[in-house]
């Protein structure tokens, strides 16, 4: 299975469904990912991720 991008949060996932948001509208149409370890940091404060993982930089 190919990963897909959730088009609300931009989490990055392998299942039908985003495990944050709980959002079923998800597409295989994304560019980059940016991985956050620590919401606490510069680019997770940024980007305003609150919870660990991978989220893709642009979703089509």
């Amino acid at each position: 299975m190919s990963e897909r991008a959730c088009k609300i949060c931009h989490r990055v996932t392998e299942e039908k469904e985003c495990e944050v948001c709980k959002n079923k509208d998800l597409t295989r149409n994304w560019k980059g990912v940016l991985t956050v370890y620590d919401p606490e940091s510069v680019m997770g404060k940024k980007g305003e991720y609150t919870i660990p993982g991978r989220y893709a930089l642009q979703v089509f």
